[in-house]
C-alpha cells in the first residue's frame, strides 16, 4: 500500500455522490408535489399552499443533510455537520479515525473528546472516503501533534 499523499492546502473534503443524490432527489420532490398540488382541481388555494409548504420543509431537510463538509488550510480544519460548524488548530487534532464499519471519520481531540466528521463518509463512495480519510490524516500529522490512526 502507498504512502498517502498530503494535499495541497486548503482542501475541501465533502460526500460529493450523497450530497449529489441529496440535493436531486429533494428538487425533483419539490417540483413534482409543487405540479401535482397545482394540477389537483379539488385543492384550494390554503391547501395548494400546504403542498408546496410541506415540500418546500422536506427540501429544506435534504439541504442540511448535504450540508457537511471539511475545509482544512494553513491554521486547522473547520468540520461542518448537519447544523454545527467547529473549527480546530492542527494541534488539537490528536488521531484521524475511519474504522471498517464507521458511518463518518471520527477526530481524537487534545481535550480528550471525539469530534464526528460527516464531511467523510464512506456511504455511497467508500474508496473516496478512504482516501479523504487518509489525505486528512497525513495532513493532522505532518501539521499537528497528530498520530496514527488504526
Amino acid at each position: 500500500m502507498s504512502e498517502p499523499t498530503t494535499p495541497a492546502l486548503p482542501v475541501t473534503f465533502r460526500p460529493g455522490r450523497t450530497r449529489a443524490v441529496l440535493l436531486t432527489v429533494g428538487i425533483a420532490m419539490f417540483a413534482t408535489v409543487t405540479v401535482v398540488a397545482m394540477m389537483l382541481e379539488r385543492l384550494g388555494p390554503g391547501e395548494r399552499a400546504s403542498f408546496v409548504f410541506t415540500a418546500a420543509l422536506f427540501l429544506g431537510v435534504l439541504v442540511l443533510l448535504s450540508r457537511p463538509k471539511v475545509v482544512a488550510d494553513d491554521e486547522g480544519v473547520t468540520v461542518v455537520n448537519i447544523t454545527r460548524t467547529r473549527r480546530l488548530a492542527w494541534a488539537e487534532i490528536l488521531r484521524v479515525n475511519l474504522r471498517s464499519g464507521d458511518p463518518w471519520v471520527f477526530l481524537d481531540l487534545s481535550d480528550g473528546t471525539s469530534l464526528p466528521v460527516l464531511g467523510i463518509q464512506p456511504g455511497i463512495a467508500r474508496e473516496a472516503a478512504v482516501r479523504d480519510a487518509r489525505a486528512l490524516r497525513a495532513l493532522a500529522e505532518s501539521r499537528g501533534t497528530g498520530t496514527e490512526g488504526t
